[in-house]
């Protein structure tokens, strides 16, 4: 997807960033969704790219303006201002954009061909000598609607209720 999502910066590049840089545009796949009891209404989400994890602040106003977007999002763009604590990095989103259509719209070049998934383990040595112990073969097919093939290929996040 990533020539499709132009002027949006690869997370991996947000370190080179400075502290109160504004107007930055990163996408990702939302991993985790946090509202912490304590943080007076805050979300803390995490989503990730081909080059890197990026935390995102999402301010109470912001999700009054966005609710559906940060509460249902699979794929989300965001745009806002980095801010730094320490080594950690985060993007205090001012705008957000659910990209998740872009997902069902993926094409799966061979259908011979397996996507890995990090989920259960199901290693046999003697068969799965190529694989990595960790990693389980999904097979995706074509005959499956796209919602379908996505939700074989993409973990699902964990959110908080």
């Amino acid at each position: 997807l990533r020539n499709k999502l132009l002027q949006v910066l690869p997370l991996g590049h947000l370190k080179e960033k400075p502290d109160g840089a504004k107007g930055l545009t990163i996408a990702g796949l939302v991993l985790v969704r946090q509202r912490p009891g304590t943080a007076k209404g805050v979300i803390f989400m995490t989503v990730e790219d081909e080059t890197g994890v990026a935390n995102v602040i999402v301010w109470p106003k912001i999700l009054e303006r966005y609710r559906w977007v940060v509460l249902a999002a699979r794929l989300i763009r965001e745009t806002g201002t980095i801010q730094r604590k320490g080594m950690v990095i985060y993007l205090v989103a001012q705008e957000l954009e659910d990209l998740s259509y872009m997902l069902d719209n993926l094409d799966i070049e061979d259908e011979s061909q397996s996507t890995y998934g990090l989920d259960d383990v199901t290693f046999n040595p003697d068969r799965d000598q190529d694989y990595p112990p960790f990693k389980r073969a999904i097979s995706v097919h074509s005959s499956r609607h796209p919602r379908e093939q996505a939700k074989a290929i993409f973990p699902r996040s964990r959110d908080f209720h």
